[in-house]
């Protein structure tokens, strides 16, 4: 069992804590966005006054305590002040994924009955209009497109205008300040790997649990600046977002994933997380600067690289630094090292990642330029974090300890669960799913199953429903198999498969690049990706690989068949969630049979 500090918070919202923080910093920056090549910059000050109006806005229009308000955009500061404006109303606000496709639009509108939707655009706000047939409370459409107000359909400004002209029997403060803790602050729907999204019920207790932890947690201060780059609909980011607005932060939203390495140089942030996806992209660009570099450029650097591990290993348990070690520290930083952070801003003190597991090469290249990752757990269920690796006590592997008012035990089969107070209440219209996710003593059920070491840090293994069963009857965990094959840089993706079969398949997306370079040396002539993936030889060389990595598993666990794909695994095609995370059934259903 871990965790077990007593945590106060008694008669928190994330009301209060926002208000508190409007008021501690007026002339601080709080949200920047970029509007063509400028960054544009909120005040604390500016946004508490959008807030005001567009939550009197709202409650102009008949948004009333209790009603559903959905948010279907990408990150940006409108959607921060519809946010916040919606929980200062004693409204719920219904974060949608902008990558759905009109048909799960519809089904979240239409479970949490949404009375309002604030879209981005024309062609979000399309997939909302085609859901109002099945969502009968879903009165008013708010577009943040310039000239998108048609019709029944207002503009970001015209609600703005209506609060300003709004005259509140009960005050903005009166009606943000009475909101308790207890209240629900959002529904947040689960990405729906088995079947149809569910939505969370997080209350602002949840939040604001979430919000402290993390505080204790991080070494942040307010005058440290995040870049935003998760969707906010993701409840990770969430967290992130209202921990920024608490302590008086400033938050810049990234302009997309092509350009988060521009905006890291434009920022230069302290803090910022994401998906192990973003940072191993990352890791593979520079590492392969790094190979092209002429040989006695690549030699310090390497020297430098491996200097910067063994004082990032020592760092993280807790060893003393030797004199020499320092010296040579301090060389390769200022060689090798200190140049690297500056290709991403050369102000970062850490990352965090979260989502899906972390490979170990990645972590340590990380920890080597000093700027580690810190490796977290958590759920929609339980509001972001139940765990993070401690900043410079890292344990590259695992997801840390337990936060710091969480309660974690492993069950008998292996199964952790967690108690704390940013745990849900249950699902929204969905009693039977919420009983099934709690034991008979109030245990939360998380579907992971896992390990704690003596010093209290978690190891994740697989998800519960995800280990596959051979028809022998042997378990096999597909994430750490995964994870290692992925080692290989002539691998891309891969996803095992093999329920009630005998023996475990891999279904292996190619480094298209290496391969086309690989093929060019031996002799082989490729056309397009389809051709490297239905060639004899880059399947031979792909298993050699496999096999290679393979060489401690049981035999039980070793792949016998692979296939290669010629195209990525999507969300569009309903491969992917909205969090990343492989719709195993969809993907044995469309791609089974390559295997045969």
């Amino acid at each position: 069992m871990a965790g077990s500090v007593k945590f106060n918070i008694d008669g928190v919202t994330i009301n209060k804590r926002i208000a508190e923080s409007i008021a501690r910093n007026p002339l601080r920056p709080a949200l920047s966005s970029k509007a063509g090549k400028e960054w544009i910059t909120l005040t604390f000050r500016d946004f508490d006054e959008r807030v005001r109006q567009f939550s009197l806005g709202l409650r102009a229009l008949g948004i009333e305590r209790g009603d559903r308000v959905a948010l279907l955009s990408e990150n940006r500061v409108e959607w921060a002040v519809a946010d916040v404006a919606v929980l200062a109303a004693g409204a719920i606000t219904v974060p949608i994924y902008t990558t759905l496709p009109a048909s799960q639009v519809a089904h979240i509108l239409a479970d949490s009955g949404s009375k309002a939707i604030f879209a981005s655009d024309t062609k979000q706000l399309a997939k909302a209009e085609i859901s109002s047939a099945r969502c009968p409370d879903l009165k008013i459409f708010i577009t943040m497109e310039p000239g998108g107000a048609k019709g029944d359909v207002m503009s970001f400004q015209q609600v703005i205008e209506e609060g300003s002209r709004y005259k509140a029997e009960e005050k903005f403060e009166e009606r943000r300040d009475s909101v308790r803790p207890s209240d629900l602050a959002s529904l947040v729907y689960t990405s729906g790997t088995t079947g149809d999204p569910k939505g969370t019920m997080l209350s602002h207790q949840n939040f604001a649990a979430a919000v402290g932890m993390a505080e204790i947690a991080f070494p942040i201060y307010p005058t440290d600046s995040f870049l935003s780059f998760l969707p906010l609909c993701h409840v990770f980011e969430r967290v992130t977002h209202y921990l920024s607005l608490s302590i008086g932060s400033h938050t810049s939203y990234a302009e997309s994933i092509f350009k988060v390495q521009e905006n890291l140089a434009e920022v230069q942030p302290v803090v910022m997380q994401s998906v192990p996806r973003l940072f191993e992209a990352m890791y593979e660009r520079i590492t392969e600067t790094i190979e092209k570099s002429p040989e006695k450029q690549k030699k310090v650097a390497l020297w430098a690289l491996s200097v910067g591990k063994k004082h990032a290993d020592r760092l993280n348990k807790g060893a003393i630094i030797d004199p020499l070690l320092a010296s040579q520290h301090a060389i390769a930083d200022k060689l090798v090292l200190s140049k690297i952070r500056q290709r991403l801003g050369g102000k970062l003190r850490f990352f965090v990642s979260g989502g899906a597991p972390l490979s170990a090469e990645t972590a340590d290249f990380f920890n080597s330029i000093n700027i580690p990752i810190l490796e977290g757990y958590g759920l929609t269920e339980t509001t972001a974090p139940l765990t993070c690796n401690p900043f410079h006590r890292a344990k590259v592997g695992t997801v840390g300890t337990a936060f710091a008012a969480v309660t974690l035990k492993i069950a008998q089969d292996g199964e952790i669960l967690a108690k704390g107070p940013n745990v849900m209440s249950g699902y929204w219209n969905s009693p039977g799913a919420t009983h099934e996710m709690f034991d008979s003593e109030g245990w939360f059920k998380t579907g992971d199953i896992g390990r704690l070491d003596s010093t209290g840090y978690l190891t994740i293994t697989d998800r519960k429903k995800d280990i596959i069963v051979l028809a022998n009857g042997k378990n096999v965990a597909p994430q750490p198999i995964e994870s290692r094959l992925k080692q290989s840089p002539l691998i891309s993706e891969v996803v095992l498969l093999g329920d009630n079969a005998g023996t475990i398949s891999a279904l292996v997306l190619p480094n298209f690049e290496k391969l086309s370079a690989w093929g060019r040396e031996a002799g082989l002539d490729f056309d397009d990706h389809t051709s490297i993936a239905m060639s004899t030889e880059v399947r031979k060389k792909i298993k050699k690989e496999i096999d290679g990595l393979s060489v401690d598993l049981a035999d039980f666990e070793k792949i016998r068949k692979i296939a290669l794909l010629a195209e990525p695994l999507t969300i569009d095609k309903g491969e992917l969630t909205p969090t990343l995370k492989v719709r195993r059934k969809v993907v044995f259903e469309r791609y089974g049979k390559l295997l045969d």
